[in-house]
């Protein structure tokens, strides 16, 4: 087994964030800005973003390098033994959020945390995975994008597959609202080898285990599946017609999307109470939203197809 090799990571990183930067810049037509930003408690990372583009309104692909003296409490809340102990976490993360309602939104996250003192065998985890949030139903779309995220999980197990699939459905669900953030994608965490945090189980009680090469290729695989999983579906749809009602239920059903984020996912949770930068964790929220109250869509029209075809899980591939 390769040793755990935290540079390796690093770079496999930063090349992800200018790989998938360079390529939207292509698709969209205008550059990303690019920030970097030091962490006053340890570390920093680069920021890259668009807004007002032609394909998207706003996008941000994240890259982070952070460390600290003590675990916040929403890394350690499952893992108490880590509470206190010195950690570094790393990760590209990124959110597009294409200006026509035809296109999807997406997200995309591959991440590395390692804890432990000086001389102490390290607890270390990948996570990551993607996920799409359409607000026009396409089943072709939602085939391509499981197809791509199988195809990215395959040659390191055929089971993995089908339980990144249920746990990012799982994961991405609305609890409050009662239904799915959209039509879901893979997502793993805690992703380790067997000595290394082997009591912790995943969604269903499977347990991921493997060795830092295995975990490491599979996390690259998902980073390198995310361009040809979302590009295909952007170019297909980016000159679709779309007028004012298209518009609004966009920014409705984008209220969904802040929602979640605001008050369930893990990384916004962590970031905000690690000191991260504000200004890069929460660049994953839409430019424009809209609220309406008790609001439901009318039947037989397409926004109401997005509720009863694409917002219940499903087998896509």
């Amino acid at each position: 087994m390769r040793d755990v090799d935290v540079a390796a990571v690093k770079t496999y990183f930063l090349q992800l964030q200018e790989l998938i930067v360079e390529r939207m810049e292509c698709l969209d037509g205008h550059l990303f800005r690019r920030d970097e930003w030091t962490r006053p408690e340890g570390g920093g990372g680069i920021s890259r973003l668009v807004e007002e583009g032609a394909l998207l309104e706003r996008g941000g692909v994240n890259f982070s390098h952070v460390q600290g003296a003590a675990l916040p409490s929403s890394a350690s809340a499952h893992r108490p033994e880590l509470a206190g102990k010195p950690w570094q976490a790393l990760g590209v993360s990124l959110v597009f959020h294409p200006r026509n309602p035809h296109v999807p939104t997406v997200h995309m996250n591959v991440r590395f945390f390692i804890a432990g003192r000086e001389g102490e065998a390290p607890v270390w985890w990948f996570g990551g995975g993607m996920d799409l949030t359409p607000y026009y139903g396409y089943a072709e779309d939602a085939v391509h994008f499981h197809a791509a995220c199988k195809k990215a999980l395959d040659p390191f197990g055929t089971d993995y597959y089908p339980r990144f699939k249920k746990w990012c459905d799982e994961y991405f669900f609305i609890k409050h609202r009662n239904e799915p953030r959209g039509i879901g994608g893979i997502f793993f965490d805690d992703f380790n080898r067997p000595d290394a945090g082997a009591h912790f189980q995943g969604v269903g009680g499977a347990r991921l285990e493997g060795d830092f090469e295995h975990c490491f290729e599979l996390a690259q695989s998902v980073g390198d599946h995310f361009l040809p999983a979302y590009a295909p579906i952007a170019e297909r749809r980016l000159g679709l017609p779309y007028g004012g009602r298209e518009r609004d239920f966009q920014a409705y059903r984008r209220g969904r999307y802040v929602e979640f984020n605001l008050v369930y996912d893990r990384g916004t949770l962590f970031g905000l109470q690690s000191g991260g930068r504000a200004e890069s964790i929460l660049m994953s929220l839409p430019p424009l939203v809209k609220w309406r109250y008790d609001w439901r869509p009318e039947a037989g029209t397409a926004e109401a197809r997005l509720y009863s075809d694409f917002l219940t899980p499903r087998d896509w591939v």
